[in-house]
């Protein structure tokens, strides 16, 4: 009672974060019983017919099963392979920029697209590459080389995913990198310099090594996000001709769950993917722990 006399401001402002993680996340667990039944709209969760692991089965016994794990693994993997180290490399170029002004000019430019909703930056990308008109397409025409319709070859749709997702959010996720790059004392700078060593060894030796536990820990939590790709700028720049790259689980659970409404399938595959995001950040962060001194736990 004494801590929470002494602390109850602080417990107050936390209060409405508490809510909202209660009601919004913790409440809506209960649902998850659905998986386990055959769930009925109009019967309710508890009067729907228990069915077990049926659903579990269904998925695991699915022909489209290994493609849409493939799918799903491949563009988690390359966005983790290419998107995690660029906010790291701009924050990195951002501090050694002298010039206060087109800092503030990089750092505003890179910021924005962040704030811009997935359909915009969809239908960007869409336009962007029309062989009819396209951006991309009349520079190509330029060199001599005919229309080529990106969005309708599997090919190019993981290429195009990852770079609209870099484009989108670099900006934001160099903040993490800028803040922790202010905890470095300037007078390490100012030794190795004195000492003759080069912006490249200064940045090998004392920046890198000064945002490690930033990197350490955004990199454990981005292993753990490698399966939940986001839904709405996959579906948005999918189409049927290039299904056998972009289709993934959160597509195939809108079609399943949303569209055919099986709550009970959808649920299941959520669940499921849930279970195995939450092992690969389990095992991020026990080899980080092992191999270093920064872990989430």
């Amino acid at each position: 009672m004494r801590t929470w006399r002494k602390n109850k401001l602080l417990w107050l402002l936390f209060l409405p974060c508490l809510l909202y993680y209660l009601i919004f996340k913790y409440l809506p667990m209960f649902g998850l019983v659905i998986t386990f039944k055959d769930f009925n709209l109009f019967k309710g969760i508890w009067a729907s017919e228990w069915v077990g692991f049926k659903y579990y089965r269904l998925f695991l016994e699915n022909p489209d099963f290994l493609l849409l794990m493939k799918n799903t693994f491949l563009l988690g993997l390359y966005r983790l392979v290419f998107g995690f180290p660029a906010p790291i490399l701009l924050a990195i170029l951002l501090n050694e920029v002298r010039k206060a002004s087109f800092k503030r000019l990089v750092q505003t430019v890179s910021y924005l697209p962040h704030f811009i909703s997935n359909v915009i930056v969809a239908s960007m990308v869409i336009m962007f590459l029309s062989p009819t008109g396209g951006l991309i397409n009349n520079l190509l025409g330029g060199l001599g080389i005919g229309p080529v319709n990106f969005m309708n070859e599997p090919g190019f749709f993981r290429l195009i995913y990852v770079l609209s997702e870099i484009w989108q959010h670099i900006g934001w996720e160099t903040i993490i990198y800028l803040a922790a790059l202010t905890a470095i004392d300037p007078q390490l700078y100012e030794a190795a310099e004195m000492d003759g060593a080069s912006r490249l060894r200064r940045i090998w030796h004392i920046t890198l090594p000064g945002i490690s536990p930033a990197i350490v820990i955004t990199l454990i939590l981005n292993i753990g996000q490698v399966l939940e790709i986001g839904f709405e700028k996959v579906f948005l720049m999918q189409n049927p001709a290039i299904y056998e790259t972009a289709d993934i689980i959160s597509t195939y659970v809108y079609r399943v769950g949303m569209q055919q409404g099986n709550f009970s399938y959808g649920a299941s595959i959520d669940l499921f993917m849930g279970i195995i995001s939450l092992v690969f950040i389990y095992s991020a962060n026990w080899i980080s722990r092992r191999i270093s001194e920064t872990s989430l736990w």
